[in-house]
């Protein structure tokens, strides 16, 4: 095996906020790239997860021994270099790979150690032989109490090989040829070191202060809601504001109760809100919105949400810290946003509504196109929100994490099928309201969860991945 110098694949993806005097040539609001709106301004923004990586084979030929002399073991070396190399840079991870594979247990401890010692964020284990110490040192590593990423290559496992490791707890093993399973473990790692090291800014309360989540990690900074309606009563309306109302305006497929000013009063939240993420340093944000400003004459921020969500920046409702982890989760692990509900049975159709005043409109994905949606008062009849059109048919994911207090987290999972969006009116309640038909579920009634978010695509199993892989208790429901 040839000897190559110490690779280290690195990638940062930079991003400040494009300045508001470019605003007009970049943005149609939905129509256009919603990243130029607004980024992340937190420490999650800037830190870089770092990955160890290594590959496992005996010396010499493999001769009768599996994957056996037809395997080209040299090639495939080449190949996955060139495959890890293509995924740092694609994730922005910085990925330190061994400069040649691991040949025998002492080596593995080895590596083990200097891992322990170096305390990256996760560990990659590429395995391109099943004999010997292939498999020992997978479990070495799975057991470092490092989250852990095993590719194995058809032709390197049985399932003798991988029982001993399936369920547990800080591992996940793709076994198979598709790459893209080992690089979507690796997602799972940046998503991982993501919701530890961000800064959600939480709009609650009189009391400002600095905190962590318990068992994730994830830094709270608590900012006086009065900040929020502070911010906003000293907010000129500017041009930006105008040109982003404007493009609410033109892309709604109909208005129906919000006036001109109702809109710009909205879009001026997103701009207070945007100022507030930048100056806190924040990577999202949450408020307790009916509290602070229900009772005011400041717009509720609908429609800032929904954009802060469609530009890739977890924005949870209500102060719901368990919305808020999700938020980021499915955005960091999906490229996508999610909706953030109050679960509704309909036990006529046996279906369970989704019912909110605040849903982003890019639910393909931040570099698609916005869903047709109506522009609509808030269900208290004031404000305006974006009510998008979900597709009859397309299959989403159901998901809701919940924090209970000294113990590790856990998350509620599900999948179903769009039926259609409920009008409201003449129905009462929020005005986006998705109805969906749960895989499995005919009683509703008493369907777990609360503040529950849909997002479009079936990911259920990439979900449970995520949630053994570090330490989340998943229930499927």
């Amino acid at each position: 095996m040839a000897c190559c110098s110490r690779r280290k694949f690195f990638f940062k993806a930079g991003g400040a906020v494009i300045a508001s005097s470019m605003l007009g040539e970049v943005l149609d609001v939905l129509a256009s790239t919603a990243q130029a709106v607004v980024s992340p301004a937190g420490p999650g923004s800037r830190y870089v997860p770092k990955v160890m990586a290594a590959f496992v084979r005996r010396r010499g030929e493999y001769g009768m021994l599996w994957p056996g002399q037809i395997y080209d073991g040299q090639a495939a070396l080449k190949n996955y270099t060139r495959r890890i190399g293509a995924a740092a840079g694609e994730l922005g991870l910085e990925v330190d790979l061994r400069p040649e594979p691991i040949y025998s247990l002492e080596e593995a401890d080895e590596w083990v150690a200097q891992a322990a010692a170096a305390k990256p964020d996760g560990l990659l284990v590429v395995v391109l032989d099943r004999q010997q110490h292939s498999w020992p040192t997978a479990v070495k590593a799975a057991e470092s109490g490092i989250p852990t990423v095993i590719f194995s290559p058809l032709g390197t496992s049985f399932t003798t090989n991988t029982v001993g490791l399936a369920d547990k707890e800080g591992v996940f093993i793709a076994s198979t040829d598709d790459f893209s399973r080992a690089v979507y473990g690796l997602k799972m790692l940046k998503a991982g070191a993501r919701l530890r090291e961000m800064r959600f800014i939480v709009l609650e309360g009189d009391e400002r202060r600095d905190t962590r989540l318990d068992f994730l990690g994830t830094r709270l900074r608590y900012v006086p809601a009065k900040s929020f309606l502070e911010e906003y009563n000293r907010t000129p309306l500017t041009g930006e504001i105008e040109r982003v109302a404007a493009g609410y305006l033109r892309q709604a497929v109909r208005i129906e109760g919000p006036s001109e000013r109702d809109v710009l009063n909205g879009v001026k939240s997103f701009v207070v809100a945007r100022s507030i993420l930048e100056r806190e340093e924040g990577d999202g944000i949450t408020m307790d919105c009916l509290g602070a400003v229900g009772p005011t004459e400041v717009s509720l921020p609908c429609i800032s949400w929904s954009l802060m969500n469609d530009c890739g920046v977890p924005a949870a409702c209500e102060a719901d810290l368990g919305a808020c982890v999700a938020h980021a989760l499915v955005q960091y692990l999906f490229d996508r946003p999610g909706f953030q509900q109050d679960p509704v049975a309909d036990t006529s159709k046996g279906c369970l509504i989704g019912s909110h005043c605040c849903c982003p409109t890019r639910l393909s994905g931040f570099d698609g196109p916005a869903e047709p949606f109506v522009l609509a008062h808030h269900h208290g009849k004031r404000d305006a929100t974006p009510i998008p059109f979900w597709k009859a048919g397309q299959r989403v994911t159901v998901a809701d994490v919940l924090l209970p207090q000294g113990q590790r987290p856990e998350m509620l999972i599900s999948a179903g099928e769009v039926v259609g969006n409920v009008p409201v009116p003449p129905s009462g309640g929020c005005v986006v309201a998705v109805m969906v038909k749960v895989d499995g579920v005919d009683e509703l009634l008493d369907f777990p969860g609360f503040h529950q978010l849909f997002f479009y695509g079936d990911y259920k199993r990439e979900l449970k991945q995520y949630c053994r892989l570090f330490g989340i208790k998943a229930t499927v429901v």
